[in-house]
């Protein structure tokens, strides 16, 4: 597919687009008050464009080898468009919908509605929770390490994420099920933070949660090889699919740099949502019912990554928590006023967290 954008600049821009933003909000918290109804007011729409732009960006991408598994989707909607039928083994709700669409429309455009389903869902979020300060959460959400990778690479999962903020932030229970079903239905991983969030439902008291997350480490760096084991074991998730994540695989296919081990880097950023959390909740006596859910989802599922974190490809079992983390980390500060300069807090909150994302896809050329 051409493209106006050479490819080999694409990521590049995308990544010192949103740098151009994220000084633009740095900057601007320095001239006017979080919560005027001029900041207010420039923010709904600045937000608004920021959205049309990334979901046009994202969903009109160039079928690409540059963007990992979007070729292996493209042949697969190929394969279905010339009439070979879906297995239906696993992801199912997924494969139909990729089935359906390929008798109807063509690869590009389902390319682009599997990007309003990732980015959507995180915009409508976003704006059910903080209502008038929704520009912070979302730009976060689209900031996050993971974001660009899970649009373009780990299209399933992302999507599946996605419908998880999307249904928990739904009123009736009903509605909440119904879309977390169906998340996990369109990626089989959505089970582990679908089986957290229901912990929550009966327990949610941060306190615990905490301390379950820094036990995880020491019995990480001990027994690591143990857990890897142990999960491929269980067989809860399909064996072959865990065992690409668990087991031997070359990760170059990923984009990953191919470094097995403990991921001191990985587990220093997942620990900035924990510190935010310890910070809010235990520091500042934060309540909030909403936020505990949303914290103790995130210290399970990544308490889980860290058990396994030794393994290859287990950036896909970080994500499962990862994408919880630009909201753990703002959603107090959007919801109560803790310092006097707060709008200048959250803009150096926003610069620091863009910094990693920046680093390690940019300065460094490690895509997730």
């Amino acid at each position: 597919m051409d493209t106006l954008i050479p490819i080999q600049y694409y990521i590049s821009i995308y990544y010192n687009l949103l740098l151009l933003i994220t000084l633009i909000v740095f900057l601007q918290s320095y001239g006017i008050t979080l919560e005027s109804q001029e900041n207010l007011k420039s923010k709904k729409a600045f937000g608004f464009i920021i959205f049309i732009i990334i979901l046009l960006y994202i969903g009109l991408r160039p079928i690409n080898y540059r963007f990992g598994d979007m070729v292996i989707y493209n042949i697969q909607f190929k394969n279905f468009a010339n009439g070979i039928l879906p297995e239906y083994k696993k992801d199912v709700l997924f494969e139909f919908f990729q089935f359906n669409f390929s008798k109807i429309g063509s690869a590009g455009a389902f390319f682009f509605v599997c990007a309003v389903l990732y980015i959507y869902p995180l915009y409508a979020f976003s704006k059910k929770v903080f209502k008038d300060y929704w520009f912070y959460a979302f730009f976060m959400l689209i900031i996050s390490f993971s974001f660009w990778a899970y649009g373009t690479n780990g299209i399933r999962n992302g999507i599946a994420t996605s419908l998880f903020l999307y249904g928990v932030s739904r009123n009736e229970k009903w509605k909440v099920f119904a879309i977390l079903f169906i998340s996990l239905f369109i990626h089989k991983s959505l089970m582990l933070p679908i089986f957290a969030y229901i912990i929550t439902l009966f327990y949610n008291k941060p306190k615990s949660f905490f301390y379950f997350w820094l036990f995880t480490i020491p019995l990480s760096l001990a027994l690591g090889g143990f857990f890897t084991a142990f999960f491929l074991g269980l067989g809860i998730i399909e064996e072959k699919s865990v065992s690409s994540y668990l087991g031997e695989f070359d990760q170059a296919s990923e984009g990953v740099l191919l470094k097995v081990g403990f991921r001191w880097d990985f587990l220093l950023y997942s620990a900035s949502g924990v510190f935010a959390g310890w910070y809010y909740v235990i520091k500042k006596k934060f309540e909030d019912p909403f936020y505990f859910q949303l914290l103790n989802v995130f210290l399970l599922v990544n308490g889980f990554w860290v058990l396994v974190i030794k393994a290859n490809y287990s950036n896909r079992f970080a994500y499962l928590s990862w994408f919880l983390l630009g909201v753990i980390i703002i959603y107090p500060l959007l919801k109560s006023k803790f310092f006097e300069n707060q709008h200048q807090v959250i803009a150096r909150i926003i610069i620091a967290y863009f910094a990693f994302t920046y680093f390690m896809e940019i300065i460094l050329g490690q895509p997730t």
